[in-house]
């Protein structure tokens, strides 16, 4: 058995009782569960299984596939604030479905998991902004290896979206809604102050 913190980036029902939870990881990287018995009313995972928790997890790992046992869930941080307002729940689905795109299977990266930790914390305090989305898709980026800033280069025109959409083949399609709101909510904020 393994222990690890862990955020729900994922959940996805099996069979009638249940599901398989996708992971991002402390000591193991991002990781698929299953989930025996979640969906039933009385289960020990009730109320800790929600997308964006922080929790603490323990697994049995399979050693025939990637889809390993979960054995137990502790909730650590719910970040509510997340679920305050759209805006934010959709960049931390933004956040998600990135990691999900740039990441293989049980690839242990320490930093992707406190990447993620320290975005889930601004957003449970603070609404998104541009900035805050360019400094995940920046960070992401020098995680990877494919940012000019990890090679010590300096670029004032290097996009870190396009250097991980060219290295992975796709960026996620919520991204273009998802800035398109965030850019006229700061022309609205800008006009408001002017």
């Amino acid at each position: 058995m393994q222990s690890t913190a862990a955020i729900l980036l994922r959940k996805r029902k099996f069979s009638d009782t249940s599901l398989i939870v996708s992971w991002c990881t402390e000591s193991l990287g991002c990781v698929q569960t299953m989930a025996k018995g979640a969906r039933r009313a009385k289960t020990p995972f009730a109320g800790k299984l929600d997308l964006f928790f922080e929790t603490e997890i323990s697994i049995v790992p399979s050693r025939k596939s990637t889809l390993h046992t979960l054995t137990e869930v502790v909730l650590k941080n719910p970040f509510p604030g997340i679920r305050k307002n759209y805006l934010r729940t959709q960049a931390a689905a933004y956040f998600v479905e990135l990691i999900e795109i740039c990441t293989e299977r049980d690839h242990h990266e320490p930093e992707l998991f406190a990447l993620l930790r320290r975005a889930f914390g601004y957003l449970d305090a603070n609404d998104p902004n541009l900035r805050a989305i360019s400094h995940f898709e920046t960070e992401l980026a020098r995680i990877a290896g494919v940012h000019p800033a990890a090679a010590g280069q300096r670029s004032v025109k290097a996009d870190p979206a396009f250097a991980l959409g060219n290295l992975f083949g796709r960026l996620p399609l919520s991204r273009t809604p998802l800035l398109k709101t965030l850019a006229s909510e700061a022309k609205g904020k800008a006009k408001g102050t002017a």
